[in-house]
C-alpha cells in the first residue's frame, strides 16, 4: 500500500513539476477517470460472465465453456462482437436524442462508482454528502432510458421507457428512506465516515431489527431500481421485444447492457458500505494489511450481487399493478415506521449514554 501511495505521489509531483498547476490538475483528473473506466469495463465483463454462470447453475446446465479456459473469454468475445457490429436505427428516430441517451446511462453509473471507498485510501471522490450524491446521480440514469425510448420512435421502446419512469420514481423513495434510516444511526452522509463508524461492528448489527428491515427493503428496491427480474417490466422480452433499447444495436446497445450490470454492482456496493462495514475485515486485519480492504469490499459486494442474481432466476415477473402495489402499499409504509423506530433507538442510546 505504501508503495502504491508512493507511486501516486511521485506522479502527482512530476505532473505539477513539468506543467502549469491548472493543466496538471486536469491531466491528473483524466488519469483517474481512465483508471475508473478500466475498473468499469473489467467489473462489467466479469459480472456478465458471473450472471451466465449463476443462470446455468440454477438451470442445471453448463454455461459458457468454449472461448478461453472454462469460458472466461466469452464476454470479451461478445464485447468485441458488439463493438464491431453495424450501428442501426430507425429513419424516423430523433437522431440527437437517440445517440445521446446511452451516454446518460453510462456516465451516471461511472460517476456513482467514483465515490465508493474501496479501501481507506482508494477513493476518487470523498464527498461529505456521499449518500445524497449517490441517490441524486442514480436518478440521472433513468433520463437516458426515457430519452432512448422516446427518441427511438418505436411503440415498444416508448412503453418500456414509460414503465421505467414509473418504476424508478416509485422505488427511489424506498431506497432513499432505507438509507436515511441508516444515516440516523451512522450520524453522517459521508461514506468514509459511515465505514469508520462500523469499526466496532457492522451497522446491520448495531441497528438491531430496524437495520435488518432497512437492508431487506433496500435490496428489494435496488433490484427494482436496476430494472432486473422480477421487476424487469422495462424490458419484458415476452411483451415488448427488448423494451426501451429495442432499436439499439452495436456499441450503443452494449452501453445499456453494461450499465445494467454496473448498476447492480453499485446497489450491492452501497449495501456493503452502509450495512456491512465496507472494506473493513470481520477479523480486524485491514489496518495491518490495507490492500486486504479491496478483497473484503469486493467479496461482500459479490455476495450481494449473487443475491440479486438469485432473485432473477427464482421469481417470476410481476405485473405493473403488483409492482406499484408492493411499493406504495407495503414497502413505503413499512419504511416510514421503520425510520421512526430507528430514530427512537438512536435517541434511547444517546439518553442512556448521558
Amino acid at each position: 500500500m505504501n508503495l502504491t501511495l508512493g507511486i501516486i505521489n511521485n506522479i502527482h509531483d512530476w505532473l505539477f513539476g513539468v506543467m502549469p498547476e491548472g493543466m496538471a490538475a486536469i491531466v491528473e483528473m483524466i488519469l483517474i477517470a481512465l483508471v475508473y473506466l478500466g475498473i468499469f469495463s473489467v467489473v462489467g465483463l466479469f459480472l456478465v460472465l458471473m450472471e451466465r454462470r449463476v443462470a446455468a447453475w440454477f438451470q442445471l446446465r453448463i454455461g459458457p465453456n468454449r472461448v478461453g479456459f472454462q469460458g472466461l473469454l466469452q464476454t470479451v468475445a461478445d464485447a468485441l462482437k458488439l463493438v464491431s457490429k453495424e450501428l442501426t436505427g430507425t429513419t424516423k428516430a430523433d437522431k440527437f436524442l437517440y445517440n445521446l441517451a446511452p451516454y446518460f446511462v453510462i456516465i451516471s453509473s461511472l460517476m456513482a462508482l467514483a465515490v465508493f471507498p474501496f479501501t481507506k485510501d482508494f477513493q476518487a471522490f470523498d464527498i461529505n454528502i456521499g449518500i445524497f450524491f449517490l441517490i441524486a446521480i442514480s436518478s440521472i440514469g433513468v433520463i437516458g432510458i426515457l430519452l432512448g425510448g422516446w427518441a427511438s420512435n418505436n411503440k415498444f421502446a416508448l412503453i418500456g421507457a414509460m414503465r421505467s419512469g414509473v418504476q424508478t420514481i416509485s422505488y427511489e423513495l424506498s431506497i432513499g428512506l432505507s438509507l436515511l434510516t441508516m444515516v440516523l444511526i451512522a450520524g453522517s452522509l459521508q461514506l468514509s465516515e459511515i465505514v469508520e463508524v462500523q469499526k466496532n461492528g457492522w451497522l446491520i448489527v448495531q441497528g438491531h431489527l430496524p437495520a435488518i428491515i432497512a437492508f431487506m427493503i433496500f435490496m428489494i428496491s435496488g433490484t427494482a431500481e436496476t430494472n432486473r427480474a422480477p421487476f424487469d417490466m422495462v424490458e419484458a422480452e415476452s411483451e415488448l421485444g427488448a423494451g426501451f433499447h429495442t432499436e439499439y444495436s452495436g456499441m450503443k446497445f452494449a452501453y445499456f447492457f453494461l450499465a445494467e450490470f454496473i448498476n447492480m454492482f453499485i446497489i450491492a456496493a452501497i449495501a456493503t458500505t452502509v450495512f456491512f462495514g465496507g472494506w473493513l475485515s470481520p477479523f480486524g486485519l485491514t489496518e495491518s494489511i490495507p490492500w486486504l480492504g479491496v478483497f473484503w469490499f469486493l467479496s461482500k459486494t459479490l455476495v450481494l450481487v449473487f443475491l440479486i442474481m438469485w432473485f432473477r432466476w427464482t421469481f417470476p415477473r410481476l405485473r405493473v399493478d403488483q409492482l406499484l402495489t408492493l411499493e406504495w402499499k407495503y414497502l413505503l409504509p413499512i419504511n416510514l415506521v421503520n425510520m421512526v423506530v430507528m430514530a427512537f433507538i438512536v435517541w434511547l442510546n444517546l439518553t442512556i449514554q448521558f
